[in-house]
């Protein structure tokens, strides 16, 4: 899990989730019947409520232990419940959150879930409820599993102990081990809408920049999280200024493109540079994408294997931790190349 966007939530504190009734009954009914699957992958985009509704879903597992009592419908926490605050304040012996861990050394998170990790939900499920409630484990998200960390959990899913439940979030589920996905309930949810977007929003306390509120809601696609890194994290310039150089001459542009990189390169700049390098790649996807309904099959083509070079740059700049500017300003030559 990434670190908490301005203006948002931790999922397990949040009491609201907008869009996603479906899903939400789905489950509740699912619980119900007392025949519900171990292992749920909740699917979907960043930033929609993936984590919000597995930490929604869990509260009422744990608030109603015994299926046959609960509620046909999942239903706001109380924030004044044991349950919820046990949850909210990491001290239920009911629940495991496994995301990145912190680097003790550093104070930064790591790149990946590990190993050890997963082995602390072998220990979880090892130990005796002293209530004999459900224990529930979230992966969040299983995106950032490494090839160990995978492969551990996978061996948890093929033999779950009794009263366990997985609720497995993922962004990419193509990118996941097929051995887990088979091994998972799949659960799709979608982009919210518009209205249920700024329905989120709204009870978030973001307020929306005068005039331009239509601009945002589009540009997010759906994602609450892609919404506050366009309104507090500066989003709405770098897609100004990205579409700018766009359309600029090379003489015109090469200032613009430095002081662009500059703020992408600075200081704590790694929400907004993230959200460059989405915007960028998705930029080139979409062009390819145009190219080819317009049968133009050569700059498909060109634009197909610059997406996969975008992606090997970033990688490598990643791995070798090279000169963010210097990586910004190749990025931007190569796509202003194809245009």
């Amino acid at each position: 899990m990434s670190a908490l966007l301005d203006g948002a939530l931790p999922p397990a504190q949040n009491p609201r989730l907008f869009g996603h009734r479906s899903a939400e009954q789905f489950l509740a009914e699912s619980y119900r019947s007392g025949k519900g699957h171990h292992a749920i992958l909740i699917e979907g985009p960043e930033g929609i409520g993936k984590a919000t509704l597995a930490f929604r879903f869990a509260y009422h597992v744990l608030s109603h232990p015994d299926p046959a009592l609960a509620p046909a419908m999942l239903a706001d926490p109380d924030p004044q419940s044991p349950v919820f605050r046990q949850i909210v304040s990491g001290a239920s012996h009911n629940l495991l959150h496994l995301t990145r861990p912190v680097d003790e050394k550093t104070g930064r998170e790591k790149s990946a879930i590990t190993v050890e990790e997963v082995r602390r939900a072998g220990r979880f499920f090892s130990q005796t409820s002293g209530t004999g409630n459900w224990r529930i484990v979230i992966v969040d998200p299983a995106d950032d599993l490494n090839r160990n960390a995978a492969n551990a959990l996978l061996k948890i899913l093929e033999e779950p102990p009794r009263r366990a439940l997985f609720l497995v979030l993922t962004h990419a589920p193509g990118k996941l081990l097929p051995t887990i996905r088979s091994r998972c309930l799949p659960l799709a949810l979608r982009p919210l809408s518009p209205e249920d977007l700024a329905a989120a929003l709204s009870a978030l306390g973001v307020a929306l920049p005068q005039g331009r509120a239509e601009q945002v809601i589009a540009a997010a696609d759906g994602s609450v999280a892609e919404a506050l890194k366009l309104v507090n994290h500066g989003g709405l310039d770098i897609l100004e200024a990205f579409a700018a150089l766009l359309a600029k001459e090379d003489a015109a542009a090469r200032k613009d493109m430095h002081r662009l990189a500059d703020v992408l390169s600075g200081r704590d700049s790694e929400t907004i540079f993230d959200f460059f390098t989405v915007l960028i790649e998705t930029h080139v996807r979409d062009a390819a994408r145009q190219a080819a309904m317009a049968g133009d099959l050569g700059r498909a083509d060109r634009l197909a294997q610059l997406s996969g070079a975008l992606t090997e740059k970033l990688a490598t700049a990643a791995a070798y931790n090279l000169d963010r500017k210097q990586t910004v300003l190749s990025l931007i030559d190569a796509i202003r190349a194809e245009r």
